[in-house]
């Protein structure tokens, strides 16, 4: 497993305009802020992305970024598996709004996409409602129910040692972590013309 490229934020500040930026973040969370001139490519969509990105890759460096580094990360690895060199922002987006950088906010119609919550607040959302959920179930109905609890205990450690989550996978699945489809080809149709 190869350790994908890393930017700080001041280098790819410095460097932002010969960069093309994908952002793997889902519609809400871009919509929310992102750097300035990214281009809205979710996490799972990188597949259908793919022979635009290589293309873009060909003609200059692409920069991933999502909200802390983590996706980002995940995507670049995915990305040279298929043969394409990318760099991820350290500290993501939060890093980069940390250090005084501008964070861009989509205008106009094509772009409406309300901002949501963050990923990771929906997953302690998500992982603490289960949780108590199962509490709850194995006092009043059966003690088995507890073990529900236990199994996103055991999700939330196995997601801190690989730096992954499949909670967050199955999240980004709901229509208001997708992108529409004119959105996506907006974006790749911004990916070919950079």
């Amino acid at each position: 497993m190869t350790t994908p490229t890393s930017l700080d934020p001041r280098q790819a500040k410095a460097r932002l305009h010969e960069l093309t930026v994908i952002d793997v973040r889902t519609p809400g969370e871009y919509a929310g802020g992102h750097l300035p001139g990214a281009l809205n490519i979710p996490l799972d969509q990188l597949d259908r992305a793919l022979p635009d990105i290589r293309t873009a890759a060909a003609r200059g460096e692409v920069l991933v970024v999502c909200a802390s580094g983590a996706r980002s990360e995940n995507a670049c690895r995915q990305l040279a598996d298929k043969g394409i060199r990318t760099a991820t922002l350290a500290g993501g987006t939060g890093a980069w709004a940390a250090q005084g950088h501008e964070l861009d906010h989509p205008q106009g119609a094509a772009c409406s996409t309300k901002a949501s919550w963050g990923m990771e607040r929906q997953v302690r959302l998500t992982a603490g409602s289960v949780v108590l959920l199962g509490l709850l179930l194995g006092l009043v109905v059966h003690p088995a129910f507890q073990l529900l609890s236990a199994g996103i205990a055991a999700g939330l450690v196995f997601s801190a040692l690989t730096n992954t989550c499949g909670m967050a996978a199955m999240l980004a699945k709901l229509p208001w972590n997708r992108p529409s489809r004119a959105d996506l080809d907006t974006a790749l149709a911004g990916l070919r013309n950079r």
